[in-house]
């Protein structure tokens, strides 16, 4: 009976040398955040919403952060969207084919909802902007300055 017991003990502990060695031959596991998805807010393409370059800000910094691929990028906007641009995602088969990339998605969205206001009414919107009754002097220059941002941004694209 021991002569079976240590025979049973020795090929365990050979099968645990063989595990060990292939656990260390292999790549290490790399472990995704996933948890970081509910910080990123639902996007739906209207203008009073977020800007999209900071809905994708957003989803590239969580995906630093929790180790994401491109691919979980992808997947992760996707699931954020909400309304028109739910809408859209649904219709643009390009995103749906098995080469979609984080990047065409990124290119496709900024396509399709990019600000078409002129640098003068974001000019205009700036000048006559006013603070709001129960909005603080800080709320206030905040508003002021996410305005001059996208004057930025629509400069740098239109270049």
């Amino acid at each position: 009976m021991t002569d079976r017991l240590q025979a049973e003990l020795a090929e365990t502990k050979a099968e645990l040398q063989r595990l060990r060695e292939r656990v260390s031959v292999g790549t290490p596991a790399v472990h995704k955040y996933l948890s970081l998805i509910s910080l990123i807010p639902k996007w739906s393409g209207a203008e009073t919403g977020i800007p999209l370059e900071e809905f994708l800000s957003v989803i590239e910094s969580s995906a630093r952060i929790g180790l994401w691929e491109d691919g979980d990028k992808l997947q992760v906007a996707a699931l954020r969207l909400t309304d028109v641009a739910r809408q859209f995602y649904n219709g643009c088969l390009e995103l749906h084919s098995p080469g979609a990339t984080w990047q065409k998605f990124k290119d496709e969205f900024r396509r399709k909802f990019r600000d078409t206001h002129t640098d003068q009414y974001h000019f205009m919107k700036l000048h006559t902007a006013r603070q709001g009754r129960n909005e603080t002097p800080q709320e206030f220059a905040d508003r002021c300055r996410a305005v001059t941002k996208k004057k930025r941004l629509y400069d740098r694209k239109a270049k």
